[in-house]
Formats: structure tokens, sequence, C-alpha cells
């Protein structure tokens, strides 16, 4: 028997139905996403696509009275991921949840791209769900690069190995496995902080 959620064998769903489908999560710093649609279904979102072909859209402007963030600046995130590649739901792994942010400097080559591109055009406080292809995240031929991946190392962010074990295994699963056909695109709730 197949799961309610599981898509037909050999028919592929267009992306934005399969998007517009997955639920915004209700997490405490989060809530202004959950509590902008009735019963946790997602609101009506514009998307914007970049020339990368990072699709965003923003829940919460954040207070423009700060500026974008810049290079080199310490950057401080909450975030829920998600894919569009899963059978049995979509969410892979919460920092709220975790009760940890997921902190880097913007720049310094420790974060998916599509993750720094998103952040460099919000400002502190807003809220943006992202829809990043593979090749913005972490997609790679590289066997270097897998192996990276599939030990909780390389680029982030990523559910931490050694704490969230069953969630880094379902990461691992569906963006470090070579076997898998393709990799889907990575969804990704967002709120970025000012200075902590």
């Amino acid at each position: 028997s197949s799961h309610p959620d599981a898509p037909d064998i050999g028919i592929t769903p267009p992306r934005r139905s399969i998007l517009l489908r997955i639920p915004f999560f209700a997490t405490t710093a989060l809530s202004t996403i959950a509590n902008a649609a009735p019963d946790n279904a997602a609101p009506d979102l514009q998307f914007t696509t970049t020339s990368t072909g990072l699709q965003y859209a923003d829940v919460k402007t954040g207070s423009n009275s700060a500026s974008l963030p810049t290079n080199g600046q310490s950057i401080s995130i909450d975030y829920v991921m998600s894919t569009t590649g899963a059978r049995y739901g979509s969410k892979i792994y919460s920092t709220v949840d975790a009760g940890a942010p997921y902190r880097w400097t913007l720049g310094d080559g420790t974060t998916i791209p599509g993750l720094e591109e998103a952040v460099r055009g919000m400002y502190p406080g807003g809220i943006r769900r992202l829809i990043i292809p593979p090749t913005l995240a972490y997609q790679s031929t590289s066997l270097r690069i897998r192996e990276e991946c599939e030990s909780g190392k390389g680029l982030g962010p990523k559910p931490p190995a050694s704490e969230a074990i069953g969630e880094f295994q379902r990461f691992k699963n569906i963006y470090c496995n070579p076997d898998r056909v393709y990799q889907p695109d990575l969804v990704m709730d967002v709120k970025l902080y000012g200075k902590r």
C-alpha cells in the first residue's frame, strides 16, 4: 500500500503545486509564518525568482531601519528545513525545535550559496520562504563533497549528525545519496535576526 502523500509512480506533479502544499511549521520563532495561515496551511505567497534560480517569498519584511547584511557580517537565523523529495512528509529539521540558531559569517564559504543569496536581501526580523534548487544547495558530483556531506561536514546548514541522528539520516538520504536519481529542491522557512 502507498502512503497518501506519495506521488503515483511515473507521474510528476508540477513543482509549484508541491511547494504550495508543504505546510508552514508552527514553531516559536517562526510563529508569524504559522499565524499567517489557518490550520497550518501555506498562505498565498508570491514568489520571486532570481537569475540564479533561487525562489523566495517574504512572509514578513524585517525592519529596514537596519542595513542589509554584507560580506564579513555575522549572521544568525532560525530555520525549518523541508524538501520536495520525501514520500512521508517534508520536514527535515528545525533550529527552533533544537533551540540552536544557525550562525555563520556571510561570504566565508561555509554555507550553501542559495541561503547566502537569500539573506543578503533580508532585513533583520524578516521571515522568508526559500525554494533552493540543487545547484545552490548540496548538489555536487565531487566525491570529496559527497563524503563530507555523508559524514556531517561540508557546507551548512544541516542537522547536527551527533545530536539529531534521525534528522541527519533523513537529510543524508535525500541530499548526500549518490544513488539518488535526482536531488530535490530544498525548502527553508528562514527568520533573520539582527545583532545577537
